[in-house]
């Protein structure tokens, strides 16, 4: 091309797609189709073989960068090579398609053909050289296109496809055994569509649009733009294809790609949310576009006449990915018992994780780890559990608790010292409010989960680490609907069940799904049989069991005055 500006279309078949030459880059997506995007992708298709067989078929569009030419002097290649920016998932699906079918037929001309369309053979006298006619930047993909799709049998290792599904690392890699398996099975049964009848239609009939320019940004923009039947790119996909677009050079883009996609298989589904996490550090305010524009127009973008950007594009982005990752890992890591010699930290945190629904307190957390590290860090998140807990009981709104949040976002980057945080106002709550409500009827409200957590917490030895949470239920002591015959009935008139079965005192927690008919034992036999084993786990629950040997509404609320003084000498 003269213009590296211009950008090309062409309507080409699919064989015509299979004699071009694929670079999957470093900052492409995983392969994730499943079996719902590979059976409709196989069903689509096979549909239209055997119902329009002499029409033409269009399947999507695919975005490709041509490959400098200089790099390809440089290897002495003379034929042209395409990064695949968009397309992916598509493309991949047709290479591990001709490989089942190059592996299941049984005619010679279809197998030959099949090898031609996956790798170029090498021919020392004509100088060809070998070449796949689709290969991965990341080296563990293609590991797995050498082994399994380039030689003739390979997609028929079907312990070492299930291998790679179990224990593989690689996400990309187990999908696309996942996927080899699906096709092997599609083309199995005998009620689909023979797969030399299924090949002749895809070659001929089955037709794409390759949009193709030399030029990143445009093909970026085309990438972002043109996603027709694939998987939504994700905010996280872009943000990391636009910062790597900032690295010119080839081994650091591999670098902070692997970095990135290693924090990605961290958090896993959640990554989305981790990335807002760190949009809220700079930005300190409630999002009000999607977490992509966000980074475009807030961070990256200086806010004001003689401002600078908050965090450039590019190896800075990368660095500070790690860095809070790194901060996120160690703060929940639940092995900080050298923060001040006891488990308070881990203890207190895993109750918050567990508590709270949502995740707004950690930004917080981030920043004044990454300003104070543990100075004075488990004052901190007691601090700022107060509030956030004492904010939701007093039922403020979301919006409200999410501006708390910022304001002491923004008074950890003012401090000087955590003294100067501290001291301030931003972790006040409406005391009132918190207390009438932890007064009254507990059982029910969102809250009520986190507060018997909470008076574990209290009553737990610090030197004492928590476990894990694994099935939680709240258990009334009074039944809520006891036999009308039973000690219950006697003990409570209905109008002290009706004032009393929800307080916080009649309340414990136990390590099971509850049980509605055991939960109407009498006393003594429901605290010998019931609670016994279920509530070791609870700091709280055995304290109850083991102070009480009969539950009358004197127990109740003596119970209940004692936990209701806890947390109030707790939240001050």
């Amino acid at each position: 091309m003269s213009n590296n500006k211009e950008i090309k279309s062409e309507k080409i078949f699919v064989r015509q797609v299979l004699e071009m030459w694929f670079t999957i880059p470093v900052y492409q997506r995983p392969y994730v189709w499943g079996n719902e995007e590979i059976s409709d992708f196989l069903d689509d298709i096979s549909y239209a073989a055997l119902h329009n067989p002499t029409n033409e078929y269009f399947i999507g569009s695919i975005v490709l960068q041509d490959k400098p030419k200089d790099d390809n002097h440089k290897r002495n290649i003379n034929f042209k090579e395409y990064y695949l920016m968009d397309g992916q998932q598509r493309i991949t699906t047709l290479l591990l398609l001709i490989a089942v079918i190059r592996d299941l037929t049984q005619e010679t001309k279809l197998k030959q053909t099949c090898q031609e369309f996956i790798c170029q053979q090498e021919n020392a006298y004509k100088g060809i050289p070998e070449r796949m006619r689709i290969i991965s930047d990341r080296h563990e993909v293609q590991l797995f296109i050498d082994s399994y799709v380039k030689p003739e049998g390979g997609t028929l290792k079907y312990d070492d496809l299930k291998y790679t599904i179990n224990y593989g690392k690689d996400i990309t890699a187990a999908n696309m055994a996942c996927a080899v398996m699906q096709i092997n099975e599609y083309f199995s049964d005998e009620d689909n569509i023979d797969k030399e009848k299924f090949f002749g239609f895809l070659m001929n009939y089955v037709l794409m649009i390759y949009v193709s320019t030399e030029d990143f940004a445009d093909a970026f923009m085309l990438f972002t733009v043109l996603n027709a039947r694939g998987i939504p790119l994700r905010n996280c996909d872009i943000l990391k294809a636009i910062n790597l677009g900032e690295i010119r050079d080839k081994n650091d883009q591999e670098i902070y790609s692997k970095l990135w996609t290693d924090i990605e298989n961290e958090h896993g589904d959640e990554f989305d949310r981790f990335l807002s996490f760190i949009r809220t550090l700079y930005v300190k305010e409630k999002p009000r576009l999607s977490l992509l524009k966000e980074f475009e127009e807030k961070i990256y973008i200086p806010q004001g006449k003689d401002k600078k950007a908050l965090l450039k594009k590019g190896a800075d982005t990368f660095k500070r990915l790690k860095q809070i990752n790194d901060h996120y890992s160690t703060l929940f890591s639940q092995n900080n018992y050298a923060v001040d010699n006891s488990w308070r930290f881990d203890n207190l945190l895993l109750i918050m994780n567990e508590g709270y629904l949502a995740k707004d307190w950690i930004p917080p957390l981030l920043a004044y780890f990454d300003k104070y590290k543990n100075t004075m860090l488990v004052e901190f998140l007691l601090k700022l559990d107060n509030k956030v807990s004492g904010d939701w009981i007093a039922q403020e709104t979301p919006t409200s608790r999410i501006e708390y949040m910022n304001k002491i976002l923004k008074k950890i980057e003012e401090s000087l010292t955590p003294t100067d945080i501290f001291n301030s106002d931003v972790f006040s709550f409406d005391r009132v409010a918190f207390c009438r409500n932890i007064e009254g009827k507990v059982y029910g409200r969102r809250w009520d989960k986190y507060v018997l957590l909470k008076l574990d917490f209290l009553i737990q030895s610090s030197k004492e680490k928590r476990g894990g949470y694994s099935k939680i239920s709240i258990e009334h002591i009074l039944p809520q609907s006891p036999d009308q015959d039973s000690q219950w009935c006697i003990d409570f008139d209905s109008q002290q069940r009706e004032g009393m079965t929800h307080l916080l005192g009649n309340l414990v927690l136990i390590s099971r799904q509850k049980n509605s008919s055991q939960s109407r034992y009498e006393y003594s036999m429901k605290k010998s049989k019931y609670f016994k084993n279920n509530i070791e786990t609870f700091p709280n629950s055995v304290r109850v069991m083991a102070r009480y040997d009969k539950w009358t509404p004197t127990e109740l609320n003596e119970n209940h005055k004692t936990v209701i003084n806890m947390l109030k000498n707790h939240y001050e």
